[in-house]
C-alpha cells in the first residue's frame, strides 16, 4: 500500500490549518495587546482628570 497519495492529498488541508493558527494567533495578540494599550491610557487619563479636579492647598 502507498501511503504517498494520501499524505499528498492531506498536505494542503495541512497548510491551510497551519495559516488559520497563525493569523487566529496574530489577531488574538494584537487584540490583547490593544486593550493593554487603551488600558494604559485610561489610567493616565483618570489619573489626569483626579489630579485636576483635586483641590489644591496652599499653606
Amino acid at each position: 500500500m502507498d501511503i504517498w497519495p494520501t499524505v499528498a492529498a492531506l498536505i494542503p488541508s495541512i497548510g491551510v490549518g497551519v495559516l488559520f493558527y497563525v493569523a487566529m494567533r496574530a489577531i488574538v495578540r494584537a487584540d490583547r495587546n490593544e486593550r493593554a494599550a487603551l488600558a494604559r491610557l485610561d489610567e493616565e487619563e483618570a489619573r489626569a482628570a483626579a489630579a485636576q479636579a483635586a483641590p489644591v492647598r496652599e499653606p
